[in-house]
């Protein structure tokens, strides 16, 4: 990427909103740049990295590997999010793994770096703790849903999260590409199988339409509806 196409990125970055283009061009020059292929790791788990991503292009998924060996899913995030900024502020090792699920291209910055921006810039500090508000909150809701629902609920919760992620338009969303099924199972702690038959089920009501390339929820609404009957009662 020139300069020109890394401070296009840098434009994009959530906690990076409010930044001048002066600041987000001295910025870029202190920022490692690379790109990681499909299926390779960003972090490790437990590493002792304390530095914080800004996704510049893909995706990549948050992860946890149990002792076992089954691995737990947390969330996607794509272009435009960040990501390190727990171990940038309390310098304990990484609570995570990062992979990434598209080839993808990362600016790396450095934890004294990061301790600069955010003291010298209160816009970068604003956006900072409302994204972490927005995760605490996401991440609460899941505790309760996995306390409180059935794997039948968790599945349905999980499609409006991600129906919401991809961006909903009127009463319906694409979630693109296809999510696979194991991914699906690994974000919710149940099997593959549980899956397909809940989107099968969900097909055949209409509420959702598989396609080649996509899941399509065609009926937002009423998928959200089956979740939040349950969490009233």
């Amino acid at each position: 990427m020139d300069m020109a196409d890394r401070l296009a990125a840098l434009r994009r970055i959530g906690v990076l909103r409010g930044l001048t283009d002066a600041d987000l061009g001295e910025l870029a020059a202190t920022l490692r740049w690379r790109d990681y292929a499909a299926g390779e790791f960003v972090l490790d788990q437990d590493s002792d990295s304390q530095d914080v991503f800004f996704i510049a292009t893909g995706r990549v998924r948050v992860t946890i590997y149990a002792e076992s060996g089954r691995e737990v899913a947390f969330r996607d995030l794509a272009e435009g999010a960040s990501f390190g900024e727990l171990s940038a502020i309390d310098g304990r090792p990484r609570s995570a793994s990062v992979v990434a699920v598209t080839p993808v291209g990362l600016a790396r910055l450095p934890r004294d770096r990061f301790w600069t921006l955010v003291r010298s810039r209160p816009a970068v500090a604003e956006s900072l703790l409302k994204s972490l508000a927005a995760l605490v909150r996401s991440l609460t809701e899941r505790v309760v849903d996995y306390s409180t629902l059935g794997v039948q609920n968790r599945i349905q919760a999980e499609l409006v999260r991600m129906a919401r992620e991809a961006g909903v338009a009127g009463n319906s969303a694409v979630i693109a590409p296809m999510p696979k099924h194991a991914d699906i199972a690994s974000r919710v702690s149940t099997n593959r199988e549980a899956v397909t038959r809940e989107l099968s089920q969900l097909a055949r009501q209409g509420v959702i339409e598989r396609r080649a390339d996509a899941l399509v929820i065609a009926d937002l609404a009423r998928l959200a509806d089956m979740v939040d009957r349950v969490r009233r009662t």
